[in-house]
């Protein structure tokens, strides 16, 4: 807690706040205002001024305070797309990004249908069996891609891709047609088909995707709805700075 009180204590528009200031702000010896900047100062949340020894929020701080703002511009960008979708479709849509092997819901507008998939904003899910997963991994660095290659691929139904040489095929086969599809991949019953959003840069960041009951989301709906989806995700893309005629196409392999 306290720790967070010494980050906080940074927003004011100071250039550097020396220990002694710090202490008398918190209310804190400066003996356990010194440990906490060490610590703080090792993980990159602070640097130290050599000129006048004074402390500032360090690069590691801007970094996440970058990421904080991707994730509020995609919120921003992709919410009035998430609404369209789901008025043209009828089904679930949603907003999901990479961490790690998985894939977190960021967003997400629910079907209008009875019969709907509940997957709440923030659930994680295995990226190799979801269609938004797929869409991410083909467009990652290959370096990150590969990472989670090498590790074992659960099954979590019969239809889940497991051996890395065939996942390999089917993210080559994404890159090439520009969308993905998981059916009874992650669940029996459940399909879905995934689009990338890509930023100014041209790098996909997240995936736009919906998802339904395979009951009412058979090859032909999937395959006619695949078009309407990756236009949406070009329209977030282009609420993020994206153009397909300034931007290169992404750095992934």
């Amino acid at each position: 807690r306290n720790a967070a009180r010494v980050l906080k204590a940074f927003l004011t528009r100071e250039e550097s706040i020396g220990v002694s200031e710090l202490a008398r702000r918190l209310g804190l010896g400066k003996s356990a205002v010194h440990r906490l900047l060490t610590t703080l100062l090792a993980e990159g949340l602070v640097e130290q001024d050599p000129r006048t020894g004074g402390y500032r929020l360090g690069i590691v701080m801007f970094e996440l305070g970058e990421a904080v703002k991707v994730h509020l511009d995609l919120h921003a960008a992709a919410g009035p797309v998430l609404a369209q979708l789901r008025e043209q479709t009828g089904e679930s849509s949603q907003v999901g990004v990479l961490d790690g092997d998985e894939v977190v819901y960021v967003d997400r507008l629910e079907s209008a249908h009875t019969l709907r998939l509940f997957t709440e904003t923030g659930r994680r899910v295995p990226a190799h069996c979801t269609s938004s997963g797929k869409v991410l991994l083909a467009h990652c660095p290959e370096a990150v891609r590969e990472r989670v290659l090498a590790h074992r691929l659960p099954a979590l139904t019969p239809h889940t891709i497991t051996d890395p040489d065939a996942l390999r095929a089917e993210l080559a086969a994404v890159r090439a047609r520009g969308w993905a599809e998981a059916v009874n991949e992650r669940e029996i019953g459940v399909a879905s088909i995934a689009s990338p959003i890509r930023d100014v840069r041209g790098d996909v960041v997240a995936a736009l995707s919906i998802g339904a009951p395979v009951t009412r989301f058979g090859a032909v709906p999937r395959r006619r709805i695949a078009r309407t989806l990756v236009e949406a995700g070009e329209a977030v893309s282009r609420r993020l700075g994206w153009s397909p005629e300034s931007a290169p196409r992404g750095r992934e392999a």
